[in-house]
């Protein structure tokens, strides 16, 4: 189903770890007919695009990424920009699930956000879970190495292992390094120190922003965003 808009929206979604940032990412883009840009997904395939690496600039940034180093934060930001305004300029509306993650970040892309959606059209979630639960639900978290579906922990899937088939394509299932408990506490600290303050931005510049209780199913979830999104 798509929900047509007299203008398109810009929609951001944020929470720890394990509150289900992506998912409800593409909940909103099925239901509403919007984009999902996941800026680190879009810059790997980028880097690794043989076209692009006549680049010089993406030949640099690509050494840093295989090399496990963060990419230049100034390109990572105009890219990004950049795909942004190519999104509005098509006539589709925007989903950023955990981005921009620090307030230099926010500073540079909400301002591009704002001048091509209208900060009218911009709303802001925040997916509220506790430290205990983001761990919980992390540690436990099984992927489809084919499809990337995320094993959602309910009564038919809870006895699933990496030797389970995936139950939407029947790929491999996996567990991330980034599961690892010691790595999301890390992720847990890292969300606080760094992307947290970016909420008191928000308010501040007064754009509007809601938080949603994460600690349900996702459908339930979904259905208080809708809601929300459908109000602006």
């Amino acid at each position: 189903m798509q929900q047509n808009f007299a203008q398109p929206k810009a929609i951001v979604v944020y929470g720890p770890p394990g509150a289900g940032k992506s998912t409800q990412a593409d909940l909103i883009t099925r239901y509403f007919g919007f984009v999902h840009f996941d800026t680190g997904k879009y810059l790997e395939s980028l880097i690794h695009n043989p076209a692009a690496l006549k680049s010089a600039e993406v030949r640099r940034e690509r050494t840093l990424f295989d090399t496990g180093k963060l990419m230049t934060t100034s390109w990572v930001l105009k890219v990004a920009g950049v795909k942004i305004k190519e999104i509005a300029n098509a006539g589709f509306g925007l989903v950023l699930s955990g981005s921009p993650r620090t307030i230099d970040e926010a500073k540079y892309l909400f301002p591009i956000m704002k001048k091509f959606y209208g900060k009218e059209n911009m709303l802001f979630f925040i997916l509220k879970i506790s430290p205990e639960d983001s761990i919980k639900r992390n540690s436990k978290r099984l992927i489809c190495s084919v499809c990337g579906l995320p094993i959602l922990r309910v009564k038919s899937t809870e006895n699933f292992t990496t030797y389970s088939p995936c139950p939407f394509c029947g790929g491999k299932l996996i567990k991330r390094t980034l599961d690892r408990t010691s790595v999301i506490k890390d992720r847990l600290v890292e969300f606080n120190l760094k992307t947290k303050p970016i909420f008191a931005m928000i308010k501040r510049d007064g754009y509007k922003i809601k938080e949603i209780k994460g600690n349900t199913l996702p459908f339930r979830v979904f259905n208080s965003i809708k809601k929300e999104i459908i109000k602006i």
